[in-house]
């Protein structure tokens, strides 16, 4: 183990510092300030205990070794820490940087104290290692003869793809965008995540052989006839992208947009995409406007930081659930993921909160140019009343917008095209159904992802598209030595 005292003599978390906000809102880069010195990390890293029952392989859908590369990391054997690290995640950068860390919900410590900084040294075990250039191509010992088409470039089409190329298949990414990365390129603001990141880690992938194909919307461009007749083996990693909607009054009113349709828009400004106005802006903006977004996830948060950065004139983001607690629920105990108060950057930086609200309907006028747009929206706060939100009578209230955005969430992958060309079948919440091998009904037709499993984490993602590769090169050859992520639930119900 690490230092079997260091829990002891280093009893609080210690994490990089986020820059000022009056200076972070100037840019679009990471919200951290660079650097975290590695003698810093190496205590905490000594925090971890080693557990006789390590509750965080359970927590992470992965199975990372993680007590293994933290004591690695505090022994300074960097080298070997990235070894084990990458047996089990092929992109911990991504995850370093985006996953909600439910090992750190299920670490032991964290029964009385802060959890182990967990994310920190993944992040920081793959950084140096890219510094130190010990991230390069691994190539497979023979190639199979195989070809294999993947459906989809995000965290579980991107996992999929690399682990059976290094297999020894031919595999082809055919993504629908203009780039590579799904919704990490995309859906995820710079702030948290800067695309050069993605970047670097497909120049290696590029390199070991995968191939990708950008601007193919597979079901149009290429029919479903095509690509079984191309193909040994598909691979459906297209995620959920279906977004809720809400359908109440008003919701034809210009000016009202679901987050994915807004977000995309300052990454492709960031990357360099000439797709502003004569002022610099992008089709979809909140420069000066009073903003609201519904939702209070992840993806309302992005709304936020990206709001703010436009330069909103005020901000309102709406969550139809409670204000939770400042420490963690007694209905989420260890090693639960908690059910806990949390402020991400985004909040730091500014907006208002509102919990326990329902969005009645929207509210319109006519502009300069003769357009119903939105004018502002009519809300009430709402009880959990056996289940089911009920109305506070006497609550109601007014609300000026003139952009309002919907992030509440995705609810299953979109059926026409591909999906109806291929004949695959749907389990009852209408994600794509698989059996525990990842197979859908169709012979040779898998699924990873967001797309079988319905919207979920990164971490996820990556787990199934590693385990669906598995799969796919057992159905292909027979048998396979590509590891299984050791997760118990990762097997998906039917």
């Amino acid at each position: 183990m690490a230092d079997p005292k260091g829990f002891l003599k280093h009893t609080s978390r210690e994490l990089p510092k986020r820059r000022p906000v009056p200076l972070r809102l100037m840019d679009w880069k990471e919200v951290y300030e660079e650097g975290f010195e590695h003698g810093t990390l190496q205590r905490q890293a000594s925090r971890c205990m080693d557990c006789g029952i390590p509750f965080c392989h359970n927590g992470c859908p992965l199975g990372n070794l993680i007590p293994e590369w933290n004591d690695l990391v505090y022994k300074g054997q960097w080298r070997e820490g990235i070894d084990r690290l990458h047996a089990t995640n092929n992109f911990p950068e991504f995850t370093g940087r985006l996953c909600p860390a439910p090992c750190e919900a299920s670490c032991v410590l964290g029964i009385n104290q802060d959890p182990v900084t967990i994310k920190q040294v993944e992040v920081e075990l793959i950084e140096n290692a890219f510094d130190e250039g010990w991230v390069t191509p691994v190539y497979p010992t023979r190639l199979t003869g195989k070809k294999v088409a993947v459906i989809g470039s995000g965290p579980a089409g991107l996992a999929t793809a690399q682990q059976l190329t290094r297999a020894g298949h031919t595999v082809t990414v055919f993504e629908r965008a203009d780039r590579i990365g799904g919704l990490l390129r995309y859906g995820i603001p710079e702030f948290k995540m800067e695309k050069r990141f993605i970047d670097r880690r497909l120049a290696q992938m590029e390199a070991e052989g995968t191939i990708f194909k950008t601007g193919v919307n597979v079901g149009v461009d290429i029919t479903a006839e095509q690509l079984r007749e191309d193909f040994d083996s598909v691979v459906l990693a297209g995620g959920a992208t279906l977004a809720r909607d809400l359908p109440i009054p008003g919701r034809d009113l210009v000016g009202i947009h679901q987050a994915m349709e807004f977000l995309p828009w300052s990454n492709r400004v960031q990357l360099g995409d000439d797709v502003t106005d004569s002022d610099g802006l992008p089709p979809i903006h909140a420069k000066d406007k009073k903003v609201v977004i519904i939702g209070g996830g992840d993806t309302g948060a992005d709304c936020l930081g990206t709001s703010h950065r436009q330069g909103a004139e005020v901000i309102h983001q709406f969550e139809i659930m409670p204000r939770p607690p400042e420490e963690r629920a007694d209905s989420t105990p260890w090693p639960t993921y908690p059910l806990v108060y949390r402020v991400s950057s985004a909040h730091e930086e500014g907006g208002e909160r509102v919990f326990s609200v329902n969005t009645e309907r929207f509210i319109g006028r006519t502009d300069e140019q003769g357009r119903e747009v939105v004018a502002g929206l009519e809300a009430h706060e709402v009880k959990m009343v056996n289940g089911r939100f009920e109305k506070v009578e006497g609550t109601e209230f007014t609300l000026e917008a003139d952009l309002v955005l919907l992030a509440m969430g995705f609810t299953g992958p979109e059926k026409r095209g591909l999906l109806e060309d291929l004949g695959v079948g749907y389990d009852q919440r209408g994600n794509v159904q698989r059996n525990k091998e990842f197979s859908t009904n169709v012979p040779g037709v898998f699924v990873a992802g967001d797309m079988g499993r319905g919207q979920s984490l990164i971490v996820w993602a990556i787990s199934e598209g590693r385990a669906a590769a598995s799969a796919v090169d057992k159905y292909l050859e027979g048998e396979t030595a590509l590891p299984v992520p050791i997760a118990p639930t990762t097997a998906p119900q039917r």
